[in-house]
């Protein structure tokens, strides 16, 4: 029961973060859950791989390059979804952002 409140819960954190932003767009509250469960999976299996192939330039920035491997993870969410699109990189990242922070706020409501 709590990981079908976690989907839910990032799901309406993708929808927020979609309404708010104007580069990013979600067709509805469904779509929604699927883009939290696909950046799920993709921040689970293929952004390990990146961010250790990625490790010399992510030191030299001091892990600011870790916000723009966000940003490419949430476009290949785009990619590969119909409902989902985003605008660019900078509006990635910035979706990248605004969701980590909306889904720490609404952590709260799962206790």
């Amino acid at each position: 029961m709590q990981f079908l409140i976690s989907i839910l819960l990032n799901g309406l954190a993708v929808f927020l973060a979609a309404r708010i932003l104007d580069g990013v767009a979600v067709t509805g509250y469904v779509e929604a859950i699927i883009v939290g469960v696909i950046l799920g999976l993709i921040n689970t299996f293929i952004k390990p791989v990146i961010t250790l192939l990625t490790l010399p330039i992510t030191i030299l920035t001091l892990g600011l390059f870790l916000l723009v491997i966000n940003g490419v993870m949430v476009l290949l969410a785009d990619a590969l979804l119909q409902g989902f699109s985003v605008s660019g990189l900078g509006a990635a990242i910035l979706f990248s952002i605004l969701l980590a922070i909306l889904n720490y706020f609404l952590g709260f409501l799962k206790k």
